[in-house]
């Protein structure tokens, strides 16, 4: 049992709460998530366009409210921002039992934009205030694994509900975004540092003027600007595979959903037994070599999604998939970490977030012109083509973000010798 005291006291308690709380969560998720465009499809009277659309709405609201969300984290602090976020995305989730009409998926698909807008920044913040740098890339790998242990049942036992009830998968959902909230609530402090907190500071007994918190012009970083289009490319063709992917299948495959499912659920397996061995074995490189390698693997991806024949082939794919997000992942997210001043850090994840939330609005709606009119072949090999060339231009930006980093330090320190 050594061993295990030794894995568990390796990170924060924050972390393992993370952890414990993302596996919930994705367990549920991942049962409802691949067949929600299905779900929509179907109430929209098979109209893929108006599925695609609705669809659309939650990363658009994402990208408006992350303008404010990282912000708030830095002002207000990380856990009151995940769990007001959780709450919402527990509510959006269990309205979807009773919702019917277009107005109502709607308004419930808005509101969980909102929710997840405002957990994610102050979430990847909290791991850089309490994770030090040379073990950031482990730690964003190991809750990457525990949301892939979610991932790896979630879809095949999804089939079965959605088949029986969609409601189900929604309920579970709910109940445990609920459960992860009061997880945070009563184990995880608060590491935004206290000085650095606002709210709820008194002066003269009125609040202090918050116009003292550091502004971040986005003209003084553009590198973190480009850092976001360039990872433009790869939040696409996840936007593919969650809502065209599946229509693609359809035209190849007789049981094109349970085929949908095994390859998400092989993908899950993958990263959970081999994320962890990856990052680390990553970690001896250069992280731009690392995220170009994820960038040509993820650019063949889209061409294998686009063209394979039979499984076996989607299985390959799917595999080379895998491999490229484990590489990617946690080493952008390491990047942005070590490119984010302290008391910008939600809002540099905020940011670099929106990139997500561009193509989750742009993508399903593009996605399924493109299919329509070019079918599914050749869409994702113009994705695979922009991945290739995203690539190129991410090296160049990661490779100075890092040698910005380590000059900091550098320079900090001969500035407090000559003072």
């Amino acid at each position: 049992m050594a061993w295990l005291q030794n894995i568990i006291s390796r990170y924060d308690t924050t972390i393992w709460i993370r952890v414990i709380g993302t596996i919930l969560t994705t367990f549920a998720g991942f049962m409802l998530r691949p067949f929600l465009a299905f779900y929509l499809y179907d109430r929209m009277d098979g109209n893929l366009l108006v599925a695609a659309m609705v669809t659309s709405l939650q990363p658009l609201t994402s990208i408006v409210a992350s303008v404010y969300a990282g912000g708030l984290a830095d002002r207000y602090g990380r856990k009151p921002l995940m769990v007001a976020a959780l709450v919402i995305e527990s509510i959006s989730m269990a309205g979807y039992i009773w919702a019917e009409s277009l107005i109502a998926f709607a308004s419930l698909t808005i509101l969980n934009g909102i929710g997840a807008a405002l957990f994610w920044p102050a979430a990847s913040a909290q791991v850089t205030d309490v994770v030090p740098e040379e073990k950031r890339s482990e730690v964003f790998a190991l809750l990457h694994t525990a949301l892939n242990l979610g991932a790896a049942a979630g879809p095949l036992i999804g089939v079965t509900l959605y088949k029986i009830n969609p409601a189900i998968a929604f309920g579970i959902c709910s109940a445990t975004l609920m459960i992860y909230c009061l997880l945070i609530m009563w184990k995880i402090p608060e590491t935004l540092p206290k000085e650095r907190r606002e709210s709820g500071k008194q002066k003269g007994g009125q609040p202090e003027d918050v116009s003292k918190a550091p502004k971040l012009r986005l003209r003084e970083h553009t590198t973190l600007l480009w850092m976001t289009l360039a990872a433009i490319p790869v939040s696409l063709l996840y936007s593919q595979v969650e809502i065209i992917l599946p229509q693609h299948l359809r035209t190849r495959f007789d049981d094109f959903l349970t085929v949908f499912a095994t390859l998400m659920t092989i993908n899950g397996v993958l990263v959970v037994c081999c994320q962890i061995a990856i990052a680390r074995f990553a970690d001896r490189f250069p992280p731009e070599r690392i995220i170009l390698a994820a960038y040509l693997l993820l650019g063949c991806v889209g061409f294998g999604y686009g063209w394979a024949p039979v499984f076996w082939l989607l299985v390959v794919a799917e595999a080379i998939f895998t491999i490229g997000e484990m590489l990617y992942g946690p080493q952008i997210q390491k990047a942005i970490s070590v490119l984010a001043p302290a008391e910008l850090r939600g809002r540099y994840f905020s940011i670099f977030g929106a990139n997500w939330g561009i193509t989750g609005t742009i993508g399903p709606s593009t996605g399924a012109v493109a299919f329509r009119n070019i079918g599914g072949a050749y869409w994702f090999s113009i994705v695979g083509l922009l991945l290739l060339i995203a690539g190129v231009f991410q090296y160049g930006l990661v490779k100075k973000a890092v040698r910005k980093s380590s000059s900091a330090p550098a320079e900090t320190s001969v500035n407090m010798s000559a003072s």
